[in-house]
């Protein structure tokens, strides 16, 4: 792999991007809602009118980071030049978030990675919910030296940074790839579906099982946020896709958001409204994959600040595993209950299918692979989440298999 490193503008080996394309929504993949900014254009993974029904600061700063969206165009240029604004997360007591990346994809394939310079700084006292923001310049991401041939070019946009993009430049003419030729995926899940500590946007399990089932993917995997949220289902319905699958679980317990006697209405009412607007495709409900902290014990999550002076932050799960009796809800008490919520629906939606998570990471794999900080798999995690979900899911005879017929 060529790892190529952001730039100011300007050419660095003597070839020149002279050509700016507008950037418009023709050029753009992943993105449910595109905002004008003063700076340029801004992507949304959630609609206007959902967010606006949205209250909640977790949930705004994830579906703005724009996990899975990406440019996609076709030409034969060997400079491509994106100036772009990024907001970049910091946490007061926590260690550096790492930069974003971006994933440069030639006719399919990982050909560079790039950071970008300058920015925003979003800075949260997770102790008070104070935010704080240091304004910064506009950087550049460049990548040179590409074959000099026509080409499908995907520039994946991080998926931990919110970006703005303010302008797109190249030594030949942008063409931008019409829609249709691959199924559409939905996915909606929590920070694991969002990325987490996945090496990069092209390398979130959601966007390797993609890539490996050959579809395009429209990723509302929202870190911290996977709710059941009604405004969620309802864009996940109006958005137009050939395949949809929904994750449920860690966040519920998480936040320690609901009982029992609300968990079961809330996943058939977010089922309900997304057949209303797919009423016939494929529709794969998956559970967490193992979380050993919160496998038995309920939520609330807290973290473990004691981890601090090591120069990293991990979890604990705050509850009590008594309180499952009070209907409190645990990993297993919710993959029991989604077992028995899809058993009772597919008697009447054959297209209705659940995957247990544990079957993309469990037991064999926190002992060999643990979860850094107690919830989120790292980079070697993703890759083998995104494998084994392409086999499950993909592969002959699972729900999404191009060849199934019901």
């Amino acid at each position: 792999m060529n790892h190529q490193h952001a730039s100011v503008p300007g050419p660095s080996d003597g070839t020149t991007a002279p050509l700016t394309t507008p950037l418009t929504a023709d050029l753009l993949r992943g993105a449910l809602d595109l905002e004008r900014t003063g700076h340029g254009l801004f992507p949304h993974r959630l609609p206007a009118w959902a967010r606006a029904q949205n209250t909640d600061g977790q949930l705004a700063m994830a579906e703005a980071q724009p996990s899975g969206v990406r440019l996609v165009f076709r030409t034969r240029a060997t400079v491509i030049e994106l100036d772009t604004l990024r907001t970049k997360m910091a946490y007061v007591g926590a260690p550096p978030r790492p930069d974003g990346v971006y994933d440069l994809l030639v006719d399919g394939r990982l050909a560079a990675q790039a950071g970008v310079t300058g920015g925003n700084v979003r800075t949260v006292d997770m102790t008070t919910g104070s935010v704080e923001t240091r304004p910064g310049p506009v950087g550049t991401v460049r990548f040179g030296a590409l074959p000099d041939r026509p080409k499908d070019v995907e520039i994946w946009l991080p998926y931990n940074e919110f970006t703005e993009l303010v302008a797109l430049r190249t030594d030949a003419p942008v063409e931008p790839l019409p829609h249709g030729s691959r199924r559409v995926w939905l996915h909606h899940g929590s920070s694991v579906s969002h990325g987490s500590d996945a090496a990069g946007p092209s390398t979130t399990w959601p966007a390797l099982a993609a890539s490996l089932g050959g579809v395009d993917l429209v990723n509302l995997g929202f870190g911290g946020s996977a709710m059941l949220d009604p405004f969620v289902a309802r864009a996940m319905r109006d958005t137009p896709a050939d395949l949809v699958s929904v994750k449920i679980g860690i966040n519920l317990v998480n936040h320690d958001l609901m009982r029992l006697r609300a968990f079961t209405p809330a996943v058939h009412g977010f089922l309900d409204t997304l057949r209303e607007g797919h009423p016939t495709a494929p529709l794969l409900v998956v559970s967490s994959i193992l979380c050993p902290i919160h496998e038995d014990t309920p939520g609330p999550t807290a973290p473990d600040f004691s981890t601090l002076g090591e120069g990293r932050l991990q979890f604990r799960a705050a509850g009590d595993p008594a309180e499952r009796a009070a209907g409190k809800l645990t990993l297993g008490v919710i993959r029991e209950e989604l077992v028995r919520i899809v058993e009772q629906r597919a008697a009447e939606d054959p297209n209705l299918h659940y995957l247990d998570g544990r079957e993309l990471y469990g037991e064999a794999d926190f002992a060999e692979l643990p979860l850094p900080d107690q919830l989120h798999p790292d980079a070697a995690s993703h890759h083998r989440i995104g494998t084994r979900f392409a086999e499950r899911a993909f592969g002959t005879g699972g729900p999404f298999a191009s060849e199934r017929t019901i």
